[in-house]
């Protein structure tokens, strides 16, 4: 087969997006909730649950249909058999109640994933936005994760107590990922698995950072920026993280006492991060800079003057922080924010032409007879540049078209996805789209493992590729 010979990207075996862990959770559950009302008796909820041969039923209020708690066969161990209850008092004497943990139809397969990591949870119940049970979502369910080994890995990730723990953990997740890749996992699922457990680790690495700090009585999230904040993190990847806080007027402190009391908080949790394996942030794209440990309205008046200004500089910034999302803490404050900023951008007619011109200036490898364009770089000759000159222009459509869209997604695919019908683009041409992304992510994955120098982490020479690499890797650039 010639190189110049057309190659669908359609043919090529990439991650079925019915398996993505960004799916609804609507779209997960497999089967209707068994319930019983709180008044039934212990005796039938038992024989209800042999009959369907199932381990739990949960408990609804008949009223309104919201779930009260869950009873499982561990509390039917622990507190009816060893306690000796009575089977005809009510369910909801011995059901598992108090925090019960819930998630919306909208949330996603990776959310829940992550929660019940987390917390070592075997269950998600989910509910609609007025707190009505639709559906249970279990481990099971989740099978990407679980085959993923997100289990064994997160487990050592609760366990851990201090940073030696911490940094074994992290050493896992990159032996784990790397095996991954030879045998030939996709990119889309393999950057969900490196996103999910390096998001447990910093969730770890801050809750017990923040038992050795006397924190302001305030409301506070951590947010992730750039590849993180999109799940799209790779082998080699530092630190882009930030802290927006709500001021009270009952804390007594104002919003710069508020930022001196974090700031100490936060250059730990960013140490702890860098001996962990991510590397502080060469441009201080970290929350223990003062510039990004803010209040809400500090940041809404942030993002508003990039709106205005749409200087370089603004756009730059746009680039790296709009793909912000929660990662810990009071995520409502990163809703608002997000919410905010959509309902201006929409608008912004003028800051998204400035975009989208700042993103055509990417000059991709490809000549007129689709050969292949070198740079003129001495330290790396005959390269391609695989993250400026290759996944970049896709990140920033997707980002350009999402918050023209109004589209809440931070992630690249799940961004064009969700804006394919908006905008009227075809299913198939986002689809060859998101391919073609993904396959200059796994190359990107796969040289990075190879152990090349950080400079060149994300240079490759294709003359290393096979013919058909080669041909493909021309195919994604054309998209």
């Amino acid at each position: 087969m010639s190189p110049s010979e057309h190659i669908p990207l359609s043919s090529i075996p990439f991650p079925d997006e019915r398996h993505t862990l960004h799916r609804p959770l609507l779209s997960v559950i497999r089967r209707n909730p068994v319930t019983v009302a709180p008044a039934s008796p212990l005796r039938q909820a038992l024989e209800i649950m042999n009959e369907q041969r199932i381990g739990s039923v949960v408990v609804v209020d008949p009223a309104n249909g919201k779930p009260l708690g869950v009873f499982t066969l561990r509390d039917l161990l622990v507190r009816v058999a060893l306690d000796n209850f009575d089977l005809e008092q009510p369910i909801a004497n011995v059901m598992s109640g108090g925090n019960l943990v819930t998630l919306t139809a909208q949330a996603t397969a990776y959310q829940a994933g992550l929660l019940m990591a987390r917390h070592g949870l075997h269950r998600i119940l989910v509910v609609d936005d007025e707190g009505r049970l639709l559906g249970l979502v279990s481990q099971g369910d989740l099978f990407a994760l679980e085959r993923a080994g997100v289990k064994e890995v997160s487990g050592d990730i609760r366990a851990a107590r201090d940073l030696p723990s911490l940094q074994h953990a992290a050493r896992e997740t990159q032996r784990l990922a790397a095996s991954m890749l030879d045998q030939g996992v996709g990119a889309e699922q393999l950057t969900h698995f490196i996103s999910t457990l390096n998001d447990l680790l910093t969730i770890r690495i801050i809750e017990l950072t923040e038992r050795e700090f006397s924190l302001p009585k305030v409301d506070w999230c951590w947010l992730a920026f750039g590849s993180e904040g999109r799940f799209e993190q790779t082998l080699s990847t530092d630190q882009d993280n930030g802290i927006v806080f709500a001021v009270a007027e009952d804390s007594g402190l104002d919003t710069e006492e508020l930022r001196q009391a974090f700031l100490p908080f936060a250059r730990a949790v960013n140490d702890k991060l860098d001996a962990c394996g991510f590397p502080l942030c060469k441009g201080n794209v970290m929350a223990s800079n003062p510039e990004l440990c803010l209040s809400l309205e500090e940041w809404q008046n942030k993002f508003g003057s990039w709106l205005h200004a749409a200087h370089p500089q603004a756009l730059l910034n746009a680039t790296i922080y709009f793909d912000f999302r929660p990662l810990y803490g009071a995520e409502a404050l990163a809703e608002r924010l997000r919410s905010w900023l959509l309902e201006r951008t929409g608008e912004a007619n003028l800051f998204l032409r400035f975009m989208a011109g700042n993103a055509l200036h990417v000059e991709l490898p490809l000549g007129l007879i689709r050969d292949f364009v070198y740079e003129k770089n001495g330290e790396f000759p005959h390269t391609l540049e695989l993250k400026a000159s290759g996944s970049r222009p896709f990140v920033d459509a997707a980002r350009i078209f999402a918050l023209a869209a109004g589209v809440r997604q931070t992630g690249t695919a799940q961004r064009l996805r969700a804006v394919a019908e908006k905008m009227r683009l075809g299913r198939e041409d986002v689809a060859a789209i998101i391919e073609g992304f993904y396959f200059i992510l796994l190359l990107r994955l796969r040289h990075q493992q190879e152990g090349g120098d950080e400079s060149g982490a994300n240079r490759i020479d294709p003359d290393q590729l096979n013919e058909l690499e080669r041909t493909i890797l021309k195919e994604a650039f054309k998209q």
